[in-house]
């Protein structure tokens, strides 16, 4: 399952076929504007200078929370501190929406701008906080690809980001190691 943390992080995207490539697509209009579109928010595209520096800052601190938290790590004070820090950054206001039997209580950006966008990546991480559930946050098991996930699947062994494209390199891999190995011992 995709989350809004959990795109922002793979923001930063690691060739998943091993040639050591990577891209940091924060800056590109293209996906920022996709971004957006997909999690409902606004914010002015391209994002100002100040901002790709702020949100790089935030990505790299989330990430090595998130890398913490996926090798059974706990959350510490500073690790609150720093999701407090972007929540607080951000204003609200509440407003009662719907029909009788369907009422929603929605909250609505004072600003719509990054600072509000980094907020709501900074719920969502708490959101899964909330739910208990950090023991589902995993980093793909690829090495090369690098991507953060939330697993859930309900008996939480999921593996690698994608099972199409990380989940069959790495069981081609498995049966080429395994194909070499039986070779080599019987020319031995």
């Amino acid at each position: 399952m995709e989350t809004l943390w959990s795109d922002f992080l793979n923001s930063k995207c690691h060739d998943w076929q091993g040639s050591g490539r990577s891209e940091d697509r924060l800056e590109k209009p293209a996906w920022q504007e996709r971004f957006l579109h997909d999690w409902q928010l606004t914010a002015p595209v391209p994002m100002p200078t100040e901002e790709v520096l702020a949100m790089r800052h935030f990505r790299e601190r989330l990430h090595a929370l998130t890398v913490k938290l996926a090798e059974g790590g706990h959350m510490e004070e500073a690790d609150w501190q720093l999701l407090n820090e972007h929540l607080a950054q951000d204003q609200v206001t509440r407003r009662l929406t719907g029909e009788p039997g369907d009422i929603r209580l929605k909250y609505f950006p004072v600003t719509e701008d990054w600072r509000h966008v980094r907020a709501e990546i900074a719920a969502s991480f708490g959101e899964t906080l909330l739910n208990g559930e950090t023991s589902r946050i995993r980093m793909c098991d690829n090495p090369d690809c690098r991507w953060f996930f939330y697993d859930d699947t309900r008996n939480r062994t999921k593996k690698y980001c994608e099972d199409k494209t990380c989940g069959n390199l790495m069981k081609v891999r498995r049966f080429r190691a395994r194909k070499k190995t039986g070779i080599d011992q019987s020319e031995q």
